[in-house]
This record gives structure tokens, sequence and C-alpha cells, in this order.
């Protein structure tokens, strides 16, 4: 009886972990405000076993001086419009930028992983935090929505489909 229960204990951490991992994820889980910061997102699955062949991320208010890193195979371009404010970049004033990122024309296998890099500066205006980064994974069959960001008093462990997240804290 004990072994059984082990095993069902450990088929339910599987499960768990798969499952946990499952998302498109954030590599450097933590940034500070007011600082250059290299978002990579985690891509670990297709979408029901087909190949992703797009990638779509949402800039969030706050993130400036957006540049996509280049990823062979793969077209990458930016969605430019105004910020809800102006931003001071450094000495200058900026009002409109990247609003989104798309990764797309290329095949990630569902059996393999990969990683769409882009840098962006994170102004002292965002509130310490988690700050959300939704994603949007098209695949030849199908998509995931990694938009869900969390309501007051819940975690993105309350949620199928998560939307990255990186936790700012004040510079110092």
């Amino acid at each position: 009886m004990t072994k059984l229960l082990f095993a069902g204990a450990f088929g339910v951490l599987l499960v768990s972990a798969s499952a946990a991992s499952a998302h498109v994820t954030l590599a450097q889980s933590d940034a500070k405000l007011g600082s250059t910061y290299k978002a990579v997102l985690q891509v670990g699955h297709g979408c029901a076993g087909s190949p992703t062949v797009k990638l779509r991320v949402q800039i969030p208010e706050g993130v400036i001086n957006v540049k996509p890193q280049p990823k062979p195979g793969w077209t990458v371009e930016t969605v430019k419009g105004a910020y809800a404010k102006t931003y001071d970049l450094w000495g200058a004033k900026v009002s409109e930028g990247v609003k989104e990122i798309v990764w797309s024309g290329g095949s990630l296998p569902d059996d393999f992983y990969d990683e769409f890099a882009f840098r962006t500066y994170l102004t002292p205006d965002l509130p310490a935090g988690p700050l959300y980064f939704p994603v949007v994974q098209e695949c030849e069959k199908g998509s995931e929505r990694w938009i869900e960001i969390p309501a007051a008093g819940k975690s993105a462990d309350d949620y199928e489909q998560p939307a990255p997240a990186v936790t700012l804290s004040p510079k110092g």
C-alpha cells in the first residue's frame, strides 16, 4: 500500500512539474526599476503537438527602448505606437515606441525548446512588483494565449495560461 501511495504521489508531482514548465516564461524572473532588462521568452512546447510558427508579445506601458533580437530562420517585426505618457530615456523625451514584437516564419517543433529575446528599459515610473508580458503562441494547428494576469490576491499558479512575468524591485 505504501508503494502504491508513493507511486501515486510521484505521478501527481510529475504532472504538476510538467504543467508548471509548460508555459511560456521569462528566463530572468526579477529586474530593477530604472534599468535595462534583457527579456528572454522561453517556449517549451507547441500547441497540442503542433509546431510553433509565430510568437507575439505585448509590451506593457512603462517598458521603453525595446529592441528585439533577430532569430535565424524567423522574421521579426515590431508594432509601434504612442505611449500613454512621455518618458525620460537618459535625458531624451520619448512618447512612442514598440508596443508589440512578432516573430514568425520559423517552425519550432513541439519536441524542442527555444528562446526569443529582446532588450528593454524599465522606467522608474513602473510600480514595484510583478510586470506581465502577455504572449500569444500560434502554431500550425491552434494557438496558446499566455495572457492571463492574476487578479488581486491570486498568483500565476491559479491560472491555466498565465502571462510571463518579471518581478520589479527599486533600484538600489
